[in-house]
């Protein structure tokens, strides 16, 4: 399921797919969040939900479509994001 030069199943697997799972859960119901947010409700660090993300695009992961923009001043490049069922 999970790839990687640095992945190791017998230490990666479960905590990724408990990972996956929850930041999947919060964001089915469609709402925009920052990936702070997001890391902050489902305890991830923001790097992996940033990855998880992008896992999920993948029809391995479900194939969601997970829309993005920019929130705040431009110039500070925060994004939010929300997953569109």
């Amino acid at each position: 399921m999970f790839h990687g030069s640095d992945y190791c199943p017998a230490l990666d697997y479960e905590r990724l797919t408990n990972q996956i799972n929850r930041i999947e859960d919060f964001m089915k119901d469609g709402q925009w969040r920052t990936l702070d947010e997001i890391s902050f409700n489902t305890g991830a660090p923001q790097a992996s939900v940033s990855a998880q993300l992008r896992n999920l695009r993948k029809i391995k992961y479900g194939g969601y479509v997970i829309e993005r923009r920019r929130c705040g001043k431009r110039e500070n490049g925060l994004f939010e994001y929300r997953m569109v069922l």
